[in-house]
This record gives structure tokens, C-alpha cells and sequence, in this order.
């Protein structure tokens, strides 16, 4: 069955006013938080494949998204890059979407529609667009997570966890037409991201996961993957050591805890936040350019 852009699998499943939890790569899934966290949800849920792209290549450009070739079975292979949809259902409750979505390189309106008439189709209560970026936060504190909803119980719901506020202005994706054009159809929206040091380039970050992955379980009544918060453990105790091993980053850290800190008195008191010195600046700028040059 065609819908949009999308082939859905048949036959189609029942659920039960589903959460839909998005990832968007590569815009917001550094150290592949994005990725790991639904990889987990997955797990949890036992998930099935709804849907993707018939026609992956009427919106990816793949120079810039390779397939992938691989030998199965004594047979050259290949992995087309495409937007899919899994869900998951549980016995009580709303029944989950899990939306992996790649960044479209043409026709993103129609990418757009296709997305929103899969929301509609099954009858989406909540859209939530969760994901990482960098931020000139130290590893040695909780790392931040920003959170941002439009609905009544989202918005009480939020408030309860204290989280920041985005103030992000500037170049964004075209995905983000989703939730604003979602709100008009009367689906909840929600984006959580979480901020990760700029100076802890991880493949995969699972501190970052293990944080997301506990706002994740406050708000959506989930268990924990204590797998992940081993890892994350881990990764702390590494990151450690070098830290031990490197003067000059760190006494960039050191700063850093004096900016977080502050940050979050600035909340309480209303006071400005001092500045980073130069050199410090420069530093996480230099770090910010290799990455974006990298990614």
C-alpha cells in the first residue's frame, strides 16, 4: 500500500494512539545518540518494520549518502540509504512509531507531507524529535538536555523534568516543518536534545544515550537499559584518564564547569553568565570547525 512517498507494509497493524519518537541524521545525532536511543526503544518493543521510502532516491543524494555493499551467502549485496518506520506495541497505553529519518537533499515539502500523512494515517498522539549536538558543556556534569512542547500535558510534563529551554536561532532542516505543521493537526510536539562536549568526539556517545534514555523513561513510563549505563560508565572512567593525562584541556574543563555552573545559577538569579577566556574559546571554535569539516 502507497502512502505518499512511503510503502507501507501489510497487513497494517492496530495501534493504540501511538507516541512517535523521531531521529533526524545527521542534523541532530552526533555520537549517534539519536540512533542508539531507538535501537534501544527498539529492542524493548520487540519492533516490526512498518514502512520506508519507495523511492529513496527521488529525495537522497547518494554521493552524499553511500550504499553500502556487503556478500550474503556468497552474493554481492547492496544497502540502499532510506528513511524507515518501525512500531512497537505494548499492552496497556499508547503503542509506539520510531521514526529513523535522513536529512532530504531535494523535494523536502513532499517529504514533509509524506511524514505528516503517516502521523495522521495512524492517528499520532505525540511527535517527539529526540538527538544530540555539541555544547560547550564539560563531561564532568550532568549533561544538559533541552526540551521544548506544545500540548497541555507535554508542556506539564516538561515542567516537571526542569529542563532548558532552547534558544537556538538560526540555519535549521527542512524536518522541522513537521512538528510546526503537526500542531495544526492536533498532535502533540516535542523535541528533546541533549548537549555533549565538544572536546569528547565519540562514535558513539553512550553518556549522552544514557541520559536521554533516562528523561526518555521519566516521561514515557520506560525501564532502564543498565547495559547503556555501564557503558556510560565506562566511557566516564576513559575520558578520565586522558583528562589526567592533558594539562592544558584540563584547565579548558575547569572553565567549562565554572560556565556550566554559572548557566545554571543564571537561571535562579538572573545573572550573566561570565565568558570563557580567549584562549578557551578559540579552542572549542578550532574543535567546532573540525567537526562540522569532518561530519
Amino acid at each position: 500500500m502507497r502512502l505518499g512517498a512511503f510503502q507501507l507494509n501489510e497487513p497494517l497493524p492496530e495501534l493504540k494512539e501511538p507516541y512517535a519518537l523521531a531521529m533526524l541524521q545527521p542534523w541532530v545525532d552526533v555520537g549517534s545518540v539519536g540512533t542508539l536511543t531507538l535501537l534501544w526503544l527498539e529492542t524493548q518493543f520487540a519492533t516490526k518494520e512498518l514502512t520506508r521510502l519507495a523511492r529513496p532516491g527521488d529525495f537522497f543524494d547518494f554521493t552524499r549518502y553511500r550504499p553500502t555493499s556487503y556478500t550474503k551467502e556468497g552474493r554481492r549485496q547492496l544497502t540502499i540509504p532510506n528513511t524507515f518506520v518501525t512500531y512497537g506495541q505494548r499492552e496497556t497505553g499508547h503503542d509506539f512509531l520510531f521514526l529513523h529519518l535522513l536529512e532530504p537533499h531535494s523535494h523536502g515539502e513532499k517529504y514533509v507531507e509524506s511524514i505528516l500523512r503517516l502521523l495522521d494515517k495512524f492517528k499520532v498522539k505525540r511527535y517527539c524529535l529526540i538527538g544530540s549536538m555539541y555544547d560547550l558543556v564539560p563531561h564532568t556534569r550532568p549533561l544538559l538536555v533541552t526540551g521544548s512542547g506544545v500540548g497541555k500535558e507535554v508542556e506539564k510534563r516538561l515542567e516537571k523534568l526542569e529542563l532548558g529551554a532552547s534558544n537556538y536561532q538560526g540555519p535549521t532542516t527542512i524536518a522541522s516543518l513537521i512538528p510546526q505543521r503537526a500542531q495544526d493537526m492536533g498532535i502533540e510536539t516535542m523535541s528533546l536534545i541533549v548537549h555533549l562536549p565538544q572536546y569528547t568526539k565519540l562514535d558513539d556517545d553512550y553518556m549522552g544515550t544514557a541520559r536521554l534514555m533516562k528523561v526518555l523513561s521519566s516521561l514515557y513510563d520506560l525501564p532502564v537499559d543498565t547495559t547503556y549505563i555501564e557503558r556510560a560508565e565506562q566511557q566516564l572512567l576513559q575520558i578520565n584518564l586522558a583528562l589526567d593525562k592533558n594539562p592544558q584541556l584540563k584547565a579548558i574543563v575547569a572553565q567549562l564547569e565554572t560556565h556550566y555552573d554559572a548557566r545554571g545559577m543564571r537561571r535562579q538569579k538572573e545573572e550573566e553568565t561570565p565568558r570563557l577566556s580567549p584562549e578557551v574559546e578559540k579552542f572549542l571554535m578550532e574543535m567546532d570547525k573540525r567537526f562540522r569539516e569532518e561530519g
